[in-house]
């Protein structure tokens, strides 16, 4: 049988361009070379689309240096890549791509627009799903049509800090301090800031305004920081075992989750009982809600009230201190067996 080619895009314009390198890595080095051809298309932090030799070429930072030029043709009869090397273009025709492509142009339903366009099978969340878990404010909203229970929050818009004093009255009038001030569409706990008082409440607002036009700002939850993860072929909805993160500062930013030794997670983790079953009922609840397909990862806390929900990314990490793969790693679902089910998923997509 002929091997299917498989495109690989990672990278990207977002804030979390590194991320998506490391992530990618190990993804792609797990694809089964006797199944599948790959193809790598690597998008600089500037945009620019490079063909990618290799996957160690992704390990060491050398794609960048690149000068082949390579990207994808939304023309649906085409299904190519085009590929353009001095002066010589030609066509690589492509049977599922697997975008590995955190935040902003990735996880955001861009991507997987232009890939629907190009008529070709591809892993992961479709436009709207992508776009909605995306956004924050968005997400919520969903949530809260769902009955679960999620942190109190106001939504606002960038131009409306023209009258910051009040937008800040009415945060204040909504929410206790200390609150949360985030981005509603950036990933990693990009641009997000905690407030004790009004003055820092100022300053956050402003920095989230840097990172988005939309601004979420929510109720402090403090408690445990828990995890599950998602896996679906279009109908049958796999959610693994529960997550901790141990965050070694004050809350898991992006400096606590990558930079920061001191952070860990544990798979597994002690709960109290039925803990476990409502966060992966909810976490099937809310991807089967945004119309999510094939992966997801779904945060929530556990306070002394109970389970909350916090966030669900469409495309998780798959780096090595990543939760998604660990958690399916603990239900014997190693990263081989993980790609390939998610390869498989894409194929699925395209049936009645």
């Amino acid at each position: 049988m002929e091997k299917k080619t498989l495109l690989g895009i990672f990278g990207g314009q977002s804030s979390e361009h590194d991320i998506s390198c490391l992530s990618a890595y190990n993804v792609f080095r797990a694809v089964s070379p006797a199944e599948y051809r790959l193809l790598l298309v690597g998008i600089t932090k500037e945009g620019k689309w490079l063909l990618v030799p290799d996957v160690e070429a992704i390990r060491d930072g050398s794609w960048k240096d690149g000068t082949v030029r390579a990207v994808l043709a939304p023309d649906a009869e085409w299904k190519s890549l085009l590929v353009y090397d001095g002066g010589r273009l030609t066509a690589e025709k492509v049977d599922v791509v697997f975008p590995v492509l955190h935040g902003l142009y990735g996880e955001d339903g861009t991507i997987q627009g232009l890939i629907e366009m190009a008529g070709i099978p591809y892993v992961g969340c479709g436009v709207y799903a992508s776009a909605a878990a995306m956004d924050k404010v968005c997400t919520k909203a969903v949530v809260e049509w769902l009955g679960i229970r999620q942190a109190a929050y106001v939504a606002l818009y960038r131009h409306e800090l023209a009258d910051i004093g009040a937008v800040m009255d009415r945060v204040e009038a909504a929410i206790p301090y200390p609150v949360f001030v985030k981005p509603s569409r950036a990933g990693s706990s990009v641009g997000v800031r905690k407030a004790a008082c009004r003055a820092a409440l100022e300053e956050a607002l402003l920095e989230a305004a840097k990172w988005d036009s939309k601004i979420l700002v929510e109720e402090t939850i403090t408690g445990r920081e828990l995890e599950c993860a998602v896996l679906s072929d279009g109908q049958k909805v796999l959610a693994s075992g529960v997550g901790e993160i141990l965050s070694a500062a004050e809350f898991y930013d992006f400096d606590a989750k990558y930079n920061n030794a001191d952070s860990r997670t544990e798979v597994n983790p002690g709960l109290p009982a039925g803990v476990r079953e409502e966060i992966r009922e909810d976490a099937e609840r809310i991807f089967r809600a945004i119309d999510g397909y094939g992966l997801s990862r779904v945060d929530f806390f556990l306070d002394g009230k109970g389970v909350v929900f916090n966030e669900i990314n469409t495309i998780p990490g798959f780096t090595a201190i990543s939760m998604y793969p660990m958690l399916f790693g603990d239900m014997g679902i190693g990263i081989g067996k993980l790609v390939d089910a998610l390869i498989a998923s894409a194929f699925h997509r395209t049936e009645p």
